[in-house]
């Protein structure tokens, strides 16, 4: 994104962004200055929160409930990211994960988790940097996680597909960099949010100090984007799992993910 730019001339668009990181998002772009798009499939939720940041930072704010997980709600995220104002930055936050392991889970449920976490990123990715690189102008932040880094969840696809997201951010970002256009990872860990909830997954076990705001977060995935970093891992305690989990013996990384039952890296996305 270039420096000229003033920042109440810019656009962003946040999924998942009624809550969380995406909340969180949107309420620290609000009050930097930036008109947003909402993307959430709560149509009243979006409403609510749009009505809210409208009348804290009086900028533009648009709604556009979609369920991302299916092909409509893609295809109407896409004809908003091509077609009318320009959108500058696309926050890619919607995500689940599964409170069951693979060998209890269903076709169905895999593929809704798939069609969120990795089909809709790719598909608004795609849509939003072909008129970012012909502005030679844009970013994209692809919510993904540090489970991403390590099978640390015995059983659960969430850590697959996030692997994706990571790699898939990278691989494009080094791909769109000449064109002036910055596609970057976000990978946080446990952060306080309702995404554990939501998905039925009791955290009361997990230790104070593993838990992550969701405003540091987007603080911190701000600046490395400044920064021109392909993937952001926040917070030190972090960035130190994942250099362990990118280096150590998978016999020993296996041993420990089925002593803690798997739970490492359950983040919001």
């Amino acid at each position: 994104m270039t420096s000229e730019s003033t920042p109440a001339a810019r656009r962003a668009l946040v999924t998942g962004a009624t809550a969380g990181i995406g909340a969180a998002f949107a309420r620290r772009l609000a009050a930097d200055g930036w008109h947003l798009v909402l993307v959430a499939r709560d149509a009243a939720r979006l409403a609510e929160t749009a009505t809210e940041l409208t009348g804290r930072y009086g900028h533009e704010v648009e709604v556009l409930p979609a369920d991302l997980s299916t092909d409509d709600g893609c295809a109407a995220v896409e004809a908003r990211l091509t077609d009318g104002s320009p959108v500058d930055l696309l926050v890619n936050n919607a995500g689940i994960s599964l409170n069951k392991p693979f060998l209890r889970s269903t076709a169905d449920d895999e593929a809704r988790l798939l069609r969120l976490n990795v089909h809709a990123v790719m598909r608004l990715t795609l849509a939003a940097v072909r008129p970012m690189t012909e502005r030679r102008d844009g970013a994209v932040i692809n919510v993904s996680s540090v489970a991403g880094f390590g099978a640390v969840m015995p059983g659960s696809t969430y850590s697959a597909s996030k692997a994706w997201v990571t790699n898939f951010s990278e691989s494009v970002g080094q791909s769109t960099r000449p064109f002036g256009v910055r596609v970057m990872a976000l990978c946080p860990g446990y952060t306080r949010t309702e995404f554990h909830d939501r998905a039925g997954i009791n955290m009361s076990k997990t230790p104070e100090w593993m838990w992550l705001k969701a405003d540091d977060v987007v603080d911190e995935a701000l600046r490395d984007l400044r920064k021109g970093r392909l993937i952001s891992v926040p917070a030190w305690k972090y960035k130190l799992a994942v250099a362990g989990l990118r280096h150590a013996p998978r016999r020993l990384l296996h041993a420990v993910s089925r002593d803690t039952r798997g739970r490492i890296g359950r983040d919001e996305s």
